[in-house]
């Protein structure tokens, strides 16, 4: 006699994937405890300690008792540096109360996911994109419609592919640059192009995602919020993960219209309410502070960067570009899918992803999860000799596909 059982699970838990980044990245784990050398290069996590200066202004706080509850959106001393900041390096003009910050730049995403969507509502994403946005999306009701490009273009769309992909469910445009997972930087002129189309529709949002802001290969930064005729309806989301290596920190922020930041902090009132009272305190000092070592990170992973796409531009089948930013490699393996070593056949990403891990142990994440199902993202987060020995490994091993 069978037994059916129903599960107690959401429809919502059960249709939601798993992010890619942290199953590979534990799926590394269990190798390493196993015995084996693995080489993880899957997540995007900054391997520089967060500076001396913004942990000392986190002990300072904790000994100064900021140990209670902060205001859901925020301390008032980080919201007024958050609008320095963003007046100094982004040209964007905002008070406290258009700030929210949040437990992590994906919680501010996440906040205006549940914020703007109706069910049925459409939001564009930019990709190859991050992870996670196709499932918020998803989790606040909306549908995905995913615009991309291929590595010909440097993953950066065609602007006539966004206006035709604009439809009156249409609720916003999301995407970052420097991007995650290509590295890719969009230019003043190309973000322009992006603004010009968007300003053609009312009521059609931008969310950006700058948390990669500060690891830009090519100069200054530029915010698409910047542009006249977008700037009242851009949301502008930013993060001390990447730029401060805050990563465990969790402190992301995000400039918005003042109904929509009023509606995030709704939100998050019910959620989380506000982040870490000594964090907050510390990611003010860092915004406020020099930033020298933030330049010394960038400059590394700008070294680093280099060293990696010359060695994959070895391997043979690999399409290799040079991304202008971020700390990632984005290179595209189609020309593996169909070989085989005798025991594994590569079909997609995912199997190609999964032969690196068991053959080469260098753990890299299939681009299926980014909306590009015929590349792999490689992140360059790691020592110099980590990044030589990973590549070495992944060049025999790829050598063994016929």
């Amino acid at each position: 006699m069978s037994t059916v059982t129903k599960s107690i699970l959401a429809d919502r838990i059960l249709n939601m994937q798993e992010s890619a980044t942290i199953a590979m990245a534990q799926m590394a784990r269990d190798l390493k405890e196993k015995g084996h050398d693995v080489i993880s290069l899957s997540l995007g996590e900054p391997d520089f300690d967060t500076p001396d200066h913004i942990k000392e202004a986190a002990a300072q706080a904790l000994k100064d008792g900021f140990t209670k509850y902060t205001p859901v959106p925020g301390l008032p001393e980080l919201r007024q540096a958050i609008v320095d900041k963003f007046k100094r390096d982004n040209n964007l003009d905002f008070t406290p109360a258009n700030i929210v910050v949040s437990n992590g730049a994906k919680q501010c995403i996440a906040n205006l996911a549940m914020s703007l969507l109706n069910e049925g509502d459409e939001a564009i994403i930019l990709g190859p994109y991050w992870v996670s946005y196709y499932e918020i999306v998803r989790l606040g009701g909306g549908t995905p419609v995913i615009v991309s490009a291929g590595i010909e273009n440097d993953y950066k769309i065609n602007p006539d592919d966004l206006r035709a992909a604009i439809t009156p469910k249409t609720k916003f445009v999301l995407f970052s640059s420097p991007c995650n997972p290509t590295g890719s930087v969009y230019s003043h002129e190309e973000l322009k192009a992006i603004a010009d189309i968007v300003a053609e529709h009312e009521d059609l949002y931008i969310i950006s995602d700058e948390i990669y802001e500060y690891i830009n290969f090519v100069g200054k930064h530029v915010s698409i919020g910047s542009f006249e005729n977008v700037k009242d309806r851009t949301i502008t989301v930013n993060g001390f993960a990447k730029g401060f290596s805050m990563t465990g920190w969790r402190l992301g922020y995000m400039g918005a219209p003042l109904q929509i930041a009023k509606a995030c902090a709704k939100i998050q009132g019910q959620f989380t309410s506000g982040a870490t009272a000594f964090g907050q305190k510390a990611a003010a000092h860092a915004l406020n502070s020099d930033l020298a070592p933030t330049w010394a990170m960038r400059d590394a992973f700008q070294k680093r960067r280099d060293i990696v796409i010359e060695k994959l531009r070895e391997i043979p089948g690999f399409g290799v570009n040079n991304p202008q930013g971020a700390f990632y490699v984005f290179p595209d393996i189609s020309a593996y899918f169909g070989k085989s070593d005798g025991e594994v056949t590569i079909n997609n990403s995912s199997d190609f992803a999964q032969y690196l891990l068991l053959n080469a142990h260098v753990a890299v994440v299939g681009g299926g999860a980014f909306g590009a199902d015929n590349c792999f993202r490689l992140s360059y987060a790691a020592s110099e000799e980590l990044l030589i020995e990973a590549i070495r490994r992944i060049k025999e091993a790829v050598a063994k596909l016929a």
